[in-house]
């Protein structure tokens, strides 16, 4: 199978990683291919058999051109800053460049200990690893900037977390792994000359159109602001909940990154946690924004040495996008919402009728996904769907009149702004009922539930009859949901 690494990091960017080897699985053997990401990615995998793809998505063999790594970052926990993570338990292969000439790289997650793993044992447990496939890949087919699975291998080894699970390696494609604690990394421990290395070549390899600006490290910034601020509101529009968005786990490519203790919400509520260990609610639904907010004004911090010596004075430039970020968000907020609620153009009152909405939804403990397909098929002439989401049938007929007199205003037909909606309003997202059922399967030997649910969450828009159980929320009395994040 021909990689055609071309692995620029490893070339130009010594001292800012650790080589590294992935452990020998004992009996590697393969869950899932993504065959379809495989074909857009240009890998040649199609005469592959799966012993093949076992031995080099788990390690076993390392494929030609591979220049293993483990990279070096920092990053704020929980607002606590840890000076030095990094890799812990992931191995970098190397980078492709894909047919259409978009570079990406290939990253085996679970594969053994590195020089960061800071006593762990670097090994992934099957859980997790089918948990990241199944949701990237939700992700990726809502239209979310999201890192993707390309292999699941289960390794034949066990792993003692509280108790003994089976092994496996996840296979993970990204834009690239340089975060925010990347650059916060080489702040802390070099300074200025390593953060402008750093950028530059971020810039080179994300962004090129901005090697030219007057100041390339301020222009990153900018950048990356801008994508993040898209990025947390399409998370808020679709119902999820990270979990754990420490400053290591930020992108500066805009990807989602690192599904740990993440969830999708069932009925709504701001406040909604999934995550174990996020005791203060830190990191829950309604806070992401200002958390985004926080992490940016960190990448700003380590990213500052860079921007002074370009230019003293775009200091001040850099702390004032900080500021604007909320404003900035609020505009990617509205414009992903109007499109939810079927609006094409901006209108006055719009803010007002969107905030409205979510006090309604939390009042009335609306199901979050369901109900915005049920608004879709109000302008179908069926309200059924949406009554049947509330015990109180009358719960939101007033906002459901304002909303309706506002979507009169909109020049398309009724039935084609419902299909407008209905194409960005998912019906099948990875309920948490049936995510943890699937998993249960999966560890137990029989992974035909998680294969279904897979194949559902790949398709979420499109109603099928034979999906109708996927659609329907965690019964009401099940109880508060809880996630762990894996490691």
């Amino acid at each position: 199978m021909n990689f055609g690494f071309d692995n620029s990091f490893y070339r130009s960017m010594e001292g800012f990683y650790s080589p590294a080897e992935a452990a020998i699985p004992s009996a590697p053997k393969l869950l899932i291919f993504n065959h379809i990401l495989a074909t857009q990615l240009g890998l040649e995998a199609a005469s592959a058999d799966d012993e093949t793809l076992a031995r080099l998505f788990s390690g076993e063999v390392l494929p030609e051109g591979a220049d293993p790594l483990a990279l070096a970052y920092a990053g704020h926990q929980f607002g606590h800053f840890s000076p030095q993570l990094g890799d812990g338990r992931a191995l970098l292969l190397g980078e492709i460049v894909a047919p259409d000439g978009a570079r990406f790289d290939i990253q085996l997650k679970g594969s053994g200990p590195t020089a960061f793993s800071r006593n762990g044992d670097g090994r992934a447990a099957i859980g997790p690893v089918l948990r990241e496939f199944l949701v990237s890949e939700a992700m990726a087919a809502m239209g979310v900037p999201t890192t993707r699975a390309l292999a699941a291998v289960a390794t034949g080894d066990r792993v003692q977390r509280e108790r003994a699970h089976p092994g496996a390696v996840l296979t993970r494609v990204a834009s690239s792994h340089i975060r925010v604690g990347t650059f916060q990394f080489f702040a802390a421990h070099y300074g200025a000359d390593h953060v402008t290395q750093l950028a530059t070549y971020s810039i080179r390899r994300h962004f090129p159109d901005l090697v030219d600006t007057e100041n390339p490290p301020l222009a990153l910034l900018d950048r990356v602001i801008a994508l993040q601020c898209e990025l947390i509101a399409h998370w808020l529009g679709v119902g999820f909940v990270h979990g754990v968005m420490n400053t290591d786990n930020v992108a500066i490519s805009g990807e989602t990154i690192d599904y740990g203790p993440c969830a999708f919400m069932d009925r709504f509520a701001g406040h909604t946690v999934f995550s174990s260990i996020d005791a203060n609610g830190r990191y829950s639904y309604g806070r992401q924004p200002h958390i985004m907010h926080w992490n940016m004004a960190r990448f700003a911090e380590a990213l500052l040495p860079a921007v002074h010596a370009v230019n003293p004075a775009s200091v001040d430039t850099a702390k004032a996008m900080v500021e604007a970020i909320p404003k900035r968000f609020s505009g990617e907020w509205l414009k992903r919402m109007r499109q939810k609620l079927g609006f094409a153009e901006a209108a006055e009152g719009d803010e007002v009728l969107i905030d409205g909405l979510f006090d309604e939804l939390e009042k009335h403990q609306i199901d979050f996904t369901l109900f915005f397909r049920g608004l879709a098929m109000i302008l179908r002439g069926d309200g059924m769907m949406l009554e049947n989401l509330s015990p109180d049938p009358e719960a939101m007929a007033p906002w459901i009149f304002d909303w309706w007199e506002r979507v009169a205003r909109e020049t398309d037909a009724p039935l084609d702004r419902a299909d407008a909606m209905d194409a960005i309003n998912p019906l099948y997202i990875p309920r948490n009922h049936k995510v943890e059922a699937a998993l249960a399967s999966a560890e137990a030997g029989d992974l035909a539930p998680w294969t279904e649910l897979l194949d559902v969450v790949r398709n979420p828009y499109v109603e099928r009859a034979e999906w109708q159980d996927y659609a329907v929320p965690a019964p009401a009395d099940a109880g508060p949901y809880t996630t762990f994040c894996g490691t």
